[in-house]
């Protein structure tokens, strides 16, 4: 009963925070009004609800649980409860590559950004691999691999800033994560791969479950590590990295979703996917909406948000951590 309930209420907040993010902002709209607002043209605030907010809302929906559900398969894997797509370095390839195209080729299409956004995160992982020997280290290298090559790629990003002037305010919104004028194009370009990859991701759960018993276990019961170990992390990859392609460099939405969920539903992949992937997506609402109403007419970053929502529940998690080896 309390894992329906779980998702019940992550599915409820959901709705909840979408009407809000729909209403809030430098233009209120009642939330008697949304409703009208989406289906009559006629509605004074039809354009500013249907064709600005809305879209927004449903990209940080989608990118929420692209990184959530990425989070959970790559803390499964690793067996780290602190990993995240950042440290294995996907989202400080992405930024890399991104940074790139806005410094070096400023007059590339819109679609430049994305794409480069992901191929960097690509290019991340393939380091990853080749510098983990084709995965035949512990979960505990790969982690420490993947800081490593996260560190070396951040360090590139900072030079092009400091090396490019120009274009630094676009380059910084980017790098912190940003649903700011994110349209339906963007939604239409995020939407089947995460409707694609999500579902592979959840039909996974058996071979996460057993994952979790150990490698002497899961190999006794015919699952072949390297294999698996490489095709998951390389799911968790494509999922956070096409998230980060769409909404930017967006940190602990991969860290603190799997682990809000795993404390309400437990390891079983089933239902820690899934909820995971809601409460991500609540993360992201939360986070736009605090941010588009804390300095009107301005906006916070949705990445500085989830950081300041995130870095105190990071911290629980690490005195958590220190006080379990202490045990």
């Amino acid at each position: 009963m309390r894992k329906p309930l779980a998702l019940g209420l992550a599915l409820l907040a959901l709705i909840v925070l979408s009407v809000l993010s729909v209403s809030v902002g430098t233009v209120a709209v009642p939330f008697g009004q949304v409703g009208a607002s989406l289906v009559s043209p006629d509605s004074p605030t039809y354009f500013i609800v249907h064709e600005v907010r809305l879209p927004r809302v449903l990209v940080g929906i989608l990118a929420g649980f692209g990184l959530a559900v990425g989070g959970v398969i790559l803390q499964s894997v690793i067996r780290n409860p602190l990993a995240s797509p950042d440290v294995i370095g996907v989202t400080k390839g992405a930024g890399l590559a991104a940074a790139a195209v806005i410094f070096l080729f400023p007059k590339a299409p819109g679609y430049a950004i994305p794409a480069a956004a992901f191929a960097g995160a690509i290019v991340a992982f393939a380091l990853l691999t080749l510098l983990s020997r084709r995965l035949t280290l512990t979960p505990a290298s790969l982690a420490l691999v993947g800081v490593a090559i996260g560190a070396v790629l951040q360090a590139g990003t900072q030079y092009l800033i400091v090396t490019h002037p120009t274009n630094i305010n676009m380059a910084l919104l980017w790098l912190s994560g940003s649903l700011w004028s994110r349209g339906w194009k963007e939604l239409y370009a995020l939407l089947p791969w995460v409707a694609l990859l999500v579902p592979v991701a959840w039909g996974s759960f058996a071979k996460l479950n057993v994952l979790q018993l150990g490698d002497e276990t899961s190999a006794s019961l015919g699952l072949r590590l390297t294999r698996q170990r490489f095709l998951l992390l390389l799911l968790a990859v494509a999922i956070a990295g096409i998230s980060v392609s769409a909404v930017g460099g967006i940190g602990f939405v991969g860290l603190i979703a799997p682990h809000m969920a795993r404390s309400l539903v437990g390891g079983r992949h089933q239902w820690l996917i899934p909820l995971a992937a809601l409460i991500g997506a609540d993360l992201m609402l939360l986070g736009d909406c605090l941010g588009r109403i804390l300095i009107i007419p301005r906006e916070v970053p949705v990445g500085i948000m989830t950081a300041i929502i995130g870095a105190p529940y990071f911290v629980y998690l690490l005195r958590r951590e220190r006080s379990r080896r202490w045990r």
